[in-house]
């Protein structure tokens, strides 16, 4: 084991938490222990020591449902600086709006955006820091960014020689399917060299970062992961905070791996709704028969696609998805659209950024089926889940699942 990584595992102790900085967050059912909730592992780790927290919205102890910046004051950590992703603090900032720097007023900590003039905190942001505790919910897509946050923050940490403890959490759309992302189309929706459902929680995810070099110039960040208890690989696990402002429910966890592509391309994957990553259209009657008009929301997206135009296409709310990815959406609108590949591929390159390479764009636009699109990936899957073995701190799901 590298000597620069921890896993931190023993059995739980319950800790009484005293404030709550997000409440009515409803609870899963599943008896999962995050590792936020382990405060007799994480406690001993920056005792005494200046924390900088990276954290948002999703930063719940969900069995007492307080936040950890609340229960780490409560419990006397030194916390010295909060570090936000795309979102901000609370989750409520529109999808790729720059988040800007602030104090926290119930607390007067500075809030240091790693969404805004730049992804990776500087020298300066990070001075007189100990340690890094990174605590965020990913929803196992590499195009969600709170992983490229991550890997910026191991980055800097890797430069300054400040140790980085992830608190890890479940991964709810735990596949390893899509493409791998190709070399040359590296980006903040695709930094690492993985397949779009990566099949990682984030302290597994660190470990891969680390394991396999991909910090600039190979550093290798002082890491230590604070483990799950309860949970291993394919076990169903329902969000008890909402990842990002557009993702509002369990239905558009499930789909927004196979809908997020859309972003490429002409097609409203039903942002400026209430039911965003549930349903798909487009201005055109041609499109399908269920009907909405994106309109301006505070909170969801003040500038959405097709803004006050009626959008026709399909209602996925209660479409019987049980997760995954599938290409069948993206393949349907293509042919509804008229096989026109420059009316559906609005924004060509942003589509072979979120799909990593630039092949899958050209075998839609060649005709390809799905079945034949997914043969051209198996090799480098195979690859991928090899090197995916060496960094599982759970129980892996059952490899027959060709779907895993």
């Amino acid at each position: 084991m590298n000597m620069n990584l921890r896993i931190i595992s023993v059995f739980f102790i319950p800790v009484l938490l005293l404030f709550s900085r997000t409440a009515g967050a409803r609870m899963p059912t599943d008896g999962v222990i995050v590792g936020a909730e382990r405060m007799e592992l994480l406690l001993p780790e920056i005792d005494g020591k200046r924390v900088g927290l990276a954290v948002n919205h999703t930063s719940m102890l969900v069995q007492t449902r307080t936040h950890l910046l609340d229960t780490l004051l409560a419990q006397g950590v030194k916390v010295k600086r909060i570090f936000v992703p795309e979102h901000g603090f609370r989750g409520e900032e529109d999808a790729g709006a720059r988040v800007k720097n602030h104090l926290d007023m119930p607390t007067g900590i500075p809030v240091i955006s790693l969404y805004g003039k730049h992804f990776k905190p500087t020298a300066e942001q990070l001075a007189g820091l100990d340690v890094i505790v990174f605590d965020m919910q990913d929803v196992g897509a590499r195009f969600y960014t709170y992983i490229s946050t991550m890997h910026y923050l191991m980055e800097a940490c890797a430069e300054q020689g400040i140790a980085f403890v992830v608190l890890d959490r479940p991964n709810p759309n735990d596949y390893v399917d899509g493409p791998v992302r190709k070399p040359g189309y590296r980006s903040f929706v695709g930094i690492h060299p993985v397949p779009i459902l990566h099949g990682l929680t984030v302290g597994e995810l660190a470990m891969m970062i680390n394991g396999e070099g991909w910090l600039r110039d190979g550093r290798c960040c002082p890491l230590t992961v604070i483990r799950m208890e309860r949970w291993r690989h394919g076990d169903p696990y329902r969000l008890p905070v909402k990842p990002s402002p557009n993702l509002p429910n369990e239905q558009a966890i499930r789909l927004y791996p196979s809908l997020c592509l859309f972003e490429g391309t002409g097609v409203s994957v039903g942002r400026g709704t209430h039911f965003p990553f549930q349903a798909l259209g487009y201005p055109d009657p041609e499109a399908g028969d269920f009907t909405y008009t994106p309109v301006s929301i505070a909170g969801l997206d003040s500038d959405p696609m097709y803004r006050e135009r009626m959008c026709y296409g399909v209602d996925l709310r209660d479409y019987p998805f049980r997760g995954g990815l599938t290409l069948q959406f993206l393949l349907d609108f293509y042919s509804r659209l008229g096989k026109n590949g420059k009316r559906f591929f609005t924004r060509a390159h942003w589509f072979d950024l979120l799909a990593g390479t630039r092949e899958l764009r050209m075998q839609i636009l060649s005709g390809d089926t799905e079945k034949d699109i997914r043969a051209t990936w198996q090799a480098d899957l195979e690859r991928y889940r090899v090197m995916r073995r060496k960094y599982l701190l759970y129980p892996d799901y059952e490899t027959a699942n060709i779907s895993r």
